[in-house]
Order: C-alpha cells, then structure tokens, then sequence
C-alpha cells in the first residue's frame, strides 16, 4: 500500500484537534472532577448527569444543538460577532467546543473516580501542615493521581479523534481547517473511492491501537468510563 500518496492534511488536523481539545478537557475537567469528588447531593448529581450526557446522546444531536447556538442568530453567535471573532460555524475554534463537549465525560469521570478513590485522608494531613489548598492538590493530589490523568488524556484524545456527528453537523467540511480524517473517509467512500478510504482508516486504526495500549498501561480496566445513574 503506497502511503506516500495519501492526503495527509486530515490526519493533520484530526491529531491538532484532539491535541487542543485534550488539553482545554483537562484544564476545565480536572475543577469539574475534583468539586464534585468534594460534594455530595442533589446538586452533584444533576452535574454529573449533564457531564454524563454526551456518552447517551447521538453526537447529531449534540452536534444539531451546536449548530443552533453559534448560527448568527444564536446567543454564542451573536456573542462571538459581537466581539468581532466572526461565526465559529466551519471553522476550528467551533471543532475544539464541540469536541470539549463531546468528550468532557472522559475525562472528568476517570478523574472524578481517582479523586473520590484517593479519599481525604492525605487532603486532612497536609492541612493540619499548614498547606493551603491549591499547594495541597499540586503536590499532593496531582503526584498521587497521576495515571489517571494520563488515563483521561488518553481518553479524550482518542474520543476526539473518532468523532464524526458533531463535526459534520457544526464544521462541514472545510479543507485545512474542519476536513478531518473521520470526514474525509467518509467522503472518499461517498465517491466509491476505496482505496484511499482505506489507507485513512488504517491510520486511525494504528494510532487507535497505540492509544489503547497506553490506557490499558496506565490502568485504563480499572477506571471505564460509565453512565452516572
């Protein structure tokens, strides 16, 4: 199989977005999971719930939604043209939102698990020291969760880069900037072109395979991303 003749652009840019969308899912999943690791009732569990709901709902769905809210006469529209920044319909930005939303359960649960595992007895330590709370989760909750922050990276990246409803519903596909690979095998099969079709999917499978690998290495068996109920 000649793989110097593949359009690499897509597998590009399906790589770029699950690498900026794992990195926004940690720095806003990794709060989400530890408050609600910290709370309880009501009110963690309609959190949770929302959190929870890309892993129920068809991506079309999420995706249709989407597509409301940043129309021009939708509130994130309007908000985005009103800041001068244009529409993020078809374009990257409007990607990365969609996919942090598509993915957000796998990353804060896996952390939400570890941190509720972790309890708090090493949390009453550290305060007892005099340790104020954001050095207490640095240095100690961070270091002691680690792998399950590798975990749901791994996750996230993975679920980012499969994704194809939300894409299509709210990017199009757009060359260089909203044409990933999930896109592009689509549209290759659409023109009965299966050979090029093929070498994009054998990408992804191989990259796929590489990103299971590393979940199962960092104790992805024991941290599976469910349903809240």
């Amino acid at each position: 199989m000649d793989f110097l003749t593949i359009d690499w652009q897509p597998i590009y840019l399906s790589l770029k977005l699950a690498f900026v969308s794992t990195l926004v899912l940690l720095i806003i999943g990794t709060p989400i999971a530890w408050k609600l690791s910290q709370t309880d009732g009501w009110l963690k569990h309609f959190v949770s719930t929302i959190v929870a709901l890309p892993l129920v709902l068809p991506p079309t769905v999420i995706g249709f939604y989407l597509l409301i809210l940043m129309s021009p006469n939708g509130w994130l529209g309007q908000f985005t043209q009103a800041l001068g920044l244009g529409s993020l319909l078809f374009s990257f930005s409007g990607l990365v939102i969609g996919s942090v939303i598509y993915s957000l359960p796998f990353v804060v649960q896996p952390l939400q698990n570890a941190f509720e595992t972790l309890g708090n007895k090493p949390l009453e330590t550290a305060y007892s020291l005099g340790a104020k709370p954001i050095d207490t989760f640095f240095s100690i909750v961070a270091p002691m969760c680690r792998r399950s922050f590798i975990t749901a990276a791994v996750l996230g990246f993975a679920h980012t880069l499969g994704e194809f409803g939300v894409i299509l519903m709210i990017g199009g596909s757009v060359p260089g900037e909203t044409r990933v690979a999930s896109i592009a095998i689509y549209e290759q099969v659409e023109m009965l072109n299966y050979a090029d079709a093929h070498k994009l999917a054998l990408i992804i499978i191989l990259i796929s395979i590489v990103l299971i690998l590393i979940s199962y290495r960092f104790g992805y068996q024991k941290m599976m991303v469910k349903p809240n109920h």
